[in-house]
Parts: C-alpha cells; structure tokens; sequence
C-alpha cells in the first residue's frame, strides 16, 4: 500500500513508520522537515499541516491507500485531509486520546463511555466526529499513557530523573491511585493492525498495556528497569491541594484513576502488547534516556524541594 504518515519523525511515527517499512509499504512522511526521516530513502513532503493552503498544495496530485494522522489536534487540523481524500482512500486511522473519556464513577473507560466537552483532548473526538460525519472508511486509536524510546513527554523519564540521582519521588495522594501505559511499539503494531480489515472502520480502540498498576508501582517499576533495587525507593506522599505550583506540573500524571479497557482491540485487531512494563521501561531507559545522556543534564527539581520542606 501506498500510506502517508502526518508526521513521522516523531515517537509514535518513528514507531509506526519502521513496522510500516517493515512490512513492505510505500510510506511517505508530511511533515515540517525539521528532523531526518526514521528509515533513510523514505519520500518527505514538508510542509504546514496548520496552513491548509499549503497542504493542499504540496498534496495536489499525490494519491495513497491508507493515511495515519499522528498529530492532529483539532478537526481543523484534519479537515483539509477529509476533504482532500474523501472517497480516494481505503482508510484513515487517526490517533486519539483516551483522556476525551469523561470523568466517571466506574472504570475501566470503555469505548461507548461519554467523553468530556470540556476535556483538553475535546478536539480529538471534534475530529472523530468529524471523520465520521464525512463518510470516510476510519478508525480511531485512543492510547492511555504512551511510554517508550523517543517519547518526548516527560513520564517514564520523570521517574528516572529522580531514581539515578537518588532522589526522594514525590506521590500524590497515598499512591494508590490506579493508572495504565502501553509501550510505543504495541501502538504503532495495533495501528498497523487496522489496515485491511474492513470490520473495524468506523470504529474507535482503547489502546495501552494490558495491567493497570498504581503510582507507588510505577516509581517501583521504573527503578527495577533503571538497575536499582525498588525496595531502598523513598516514596514521599503529598496533598496536591496543599501547595500552589501554578501551571507547573508535580507530578507526570493526572492525580486520579485513569485506565481502560483493551479488549476491544485484543479481539478485533488480532493485537495482544507484547511489552510488560517493567521489560518496556527498560527498554525506554537503555536506549533512550541513557543514550541521550540524560542521566548526566542539570534537572530543575525546585517542585520537589517545595514539597520535600513542606
């Protein structure tokens, strides 16, 4: 198949380009140019996803069979690719966010569970919406939290930050708060999973690793994949309502339950993940966290000492 891939060169699209290649696809990358492709000799289009003007103009005359869109935030985003594609492609798979789920008594979220109006995320479902209304052939991926080499969100690595240098963690709450993160690899194959299977268009996936585990587990999860006895961790609880940190962040996660249910996928994609935490955030430690050097660069902890002397 011929497939363009917004983006690309970034965590989820350095992922999925690679299987993508893999497997034999003619990929092509729209992207801004600013990074060198995951797999050399691959076509770029670069361009402004933003300024619908230009991507319509560097997309005149290109035709593909599957479009991934990794990085559309809004339905005006994505717009220009319904209405540049509509009936010339076999599938669209857009990736979402499980965080449009509205806040809920009852966990985990599954598919047909309300989403939030007021989410963050609102422009993610906006698009699905959108996608649907438009009559093409998509699906929706909607991950929990994404961890692995390349991610350039600060989760595993905030935890790492703080184990190799010996640190105290901070914790809100008393750490029994349930979460759930899938490794970037069990992504882009679930993602890859949806081409050529008719029965899952129009259709949205929870996509993530198949247990749930809590933050106290996570810190200790992420120190016995940094090589360090979890047990000698210093886990130090907090009541986020007691401090002010403005629009800074204490701590990687949403301080609540958030975790969903991936048995839609399992079944309809013929996907099981194949990382179990601990083997994935070693992986995202050795060849990514350690590569970069970032266990040697300078780290503000000014939030932690906040709390630390509280």
């Amino acid at each position: 198949m011929r497939i363009l891939v917004m983006g690309g060169t970034r965590f989820i699209g350095v992922a999925l380009t690679q299987q993508l290649v893999n497997l034999g696809h003619d990929v092509v990358l729209f992207n801004r140019g600013n990074r060198p492709a995951p797999v050399a000799g691959l076509t770029q289009i670069h361009g402004d996803r933003k300024d619908a003007g230009d991507l319509m103009a560097k997309l005149q005359g290109q035709q593909f069979d599957a479009i991934f869109d990794n990085n559309g935030r809004t339905a005006s985003d994505t717009q220009p690719l319904i209405d540049r594609f509509k009936g010339q492609i076999q599938h669209f798979v857009y990736v979402s966010s499980a965080g449009v789920y509205l806040k809920a008594d009852e966990l985990p979220h599954r598919e047909e569970d309300a989403v939030d109006p007021n989410s963050r995320h609102k422009g993610k479902f906006e698009t699905e919406a959108a996608l649907e209304a438009a009559g093409l052939p998509w699906t929706s991926v909607r991950p929990v939290y994404i961890y692995g080499p390349g991610n350039y969100n600060d989760v595993e690595a905030w935890f790492f930050d703080r184990i190799v240098r010996d640190r105290p963690i901070p914790v809100p709450g008393d750490g029994l708060a349930i979460t759930q993160l899938g490794h970037v690899q069990d992504l882009a194959t679930a993602m890859v999973n949806v081409l050529g299977n008719d029965s899952v268009k129009g259709q949205v996936y929870n996509i993530s690793g198949d247990r749930y585990i809590t933050f106290n587990g996570l810190a200790r999860a992420c120190a016995a994949a940094a090589g360090k006895d979890p047990s000698t961790l210093k886990l130090v609880h907090f009541d986020p309502k007691q401090f002010d940190f403005g629009k800074r962040k204490a701590f990687p996660l949403r301080a609540q339950h958030f975790f969903a249910d991936i048995s839609k996928a399992q079944a309809d994609l013929n996907w099981t993940p194949q990382f179990d935490l601990v083997s994935g955030l070693k992986d995202s430690f050795e060849q990514d966290y350690l590569k970069s050097g970032r266990d040697q660069t300078e780290v503000d902890f000014a939030i932690d000492d906040q709390i630390l002397e509280n």
